[in-house]
């Protein structure tokens, strides 16, 4: 087994850990992050079957075009939990939908359902990494920081995560087409091993954001 595939295998132990233990204690969280638990569920399960499909060499994309549409819905739900009382939220679900009807017109017109979705995957992670600051400076608020102290830790964590990887992995995700098609198979890989580093960063922030969360 070469190193990259061994990366890219081992960036989903953290998955499968968080996914089980947000399971276990699923009864037991707040809304937010209840609605966060929706999100892994659903991202998990893509990822899995996902993998399964690269294990039998057969083309995994039309999962990405279903985890990029599902999921970004999923995380507007999320952060419309935590900023419902910062922005309208008649303009986040404004976006998630939009957003919704933009990655339906480019898997129909622009990138197939076999092709990598840069362009949906691109303005995701654009969308998320405002969502993620304009989260970052909700919590800098005093009157928030009391309101939501029992988790204000956990969402904190959860908020970095998806931070973290968006913005580290935007580069890959907007020259996707160009890395899939031009690269050496090797040289993609590893490019995608980039990718899978930010992943383990990403779940492992996930992980403790529910470990932290308030035990009242």
């Amino acid at each position: 087994m070469t190193f990259s595939k061994a990366v890219i295998i081992i960036s989903h132990v953290p998955i499968v850990l968080t996914f089980i233990y947000v399971g276990l204690i699923s009864k037991k969280l707040s809304h937010e992050l209840k609605v966060f638990s929706y999100y892994i569920f659903f991202t998990s399960t893509i990822q899995f079957i996902s993998l399964a499909f690269w294990f039998m060499a057969k083309n995994n994309l039309p999962l990405l075009h279903l985890y990029v549409a599902g999921g970004f819905m999923l995380l507007a739900w999320f952060y419309n939990t935590i900023l419902n009382s910062f922005i309208n939220s008649r303009i986040i679900w404004s976006l998630a939908i939009l957003f919704l009807v933009f990655t339906i017109v480019n898997t129909v017109f622009f990138q197939r359902i076999y092709e990598f979705n840069s362009n949906a995957v691109t303005v995701e992670s654009i969308l998320i990494i405002i969502f993620a600051l304009f989260t970052y400076t909700f919590f800098l608020n005093d009157i928030v920081k009391e309101s939501t102290k029992h988790d204000i830790k956990s969402l904190n964590w959860i908020n970095a995560g998806l931070f973290i990887y968006h913005s580290s992995t935007l580069i890959i995700f907007y020259f996707g087409t160009v890395i899939t098609q031009s690269f050496s198979k090797s040289l993609n890989q590893y490019t995608w091993v980039f990718n899978s580093f930010f992943s383990i960063v990403m779940y492992f922030c996930f992980f403790i954001g529910f470990w932290k969360r308030s035990k009242i």
